[in-house]
């Protein structure tokens, strides 16, 4: 899947300067992770918001939102918000600050230690 690149370009720049905004390929797409956290992201042209299980149902209320079911499973406190309803910067603004929001009562994550790949080596007993 591909994501819609000026959308994602619009995000990058509403967070230009905030050292703690990673962006990372995810879904098929891109998010913005804040503080280790996805807080939103783009998957082909509709943005997908973290708006947290207290503004869930206040967002699926809004024109143009609609549950986001990846892999036809709902995902309760994320929606899609589809291209008409992040048509302004204004509009955009109002998305991504309600998931930043909600992402900053997540805390910090903490970053995760490289993972150590173990091999177990199966030897067999040869009969001489």
């Amino acid at each position: 899947m591909a994501y819609d690149k000026t959308l994602a370009a619009r995000i990058r720049e509403h967070y230009l300067g905030q050292s703690n905004i990673v962006e990372k390929l995810m879904f098929g797409g891109i998010a913005f992770m804040q503080n280790g956290h996805m807080a939103i992201g783009v998957l082909q042209a509709s943005l997908i918001a973290r708006v947290g299980p207290d503004h869930y149902d206040d967002a699926l209320s809004k024109p143009h939102v609609r549950i986001m079911d990846f892999a036809g499973r709902p995902m309760k406190g994320y929606v899609y918000v589809d291209p008409p309803a992040t048509a302004t910067d204004e509009n955009l603004a109002f998305w991504i600050n309600l998931c930043s929001d909600f992402v900053k009562t997540l805390g910090d994550k903490p970053a995760k230690s490289p993972k150590k790949t173990q091999f177990r080596v199966k030897t067999q007993r040869h009969k001489a």
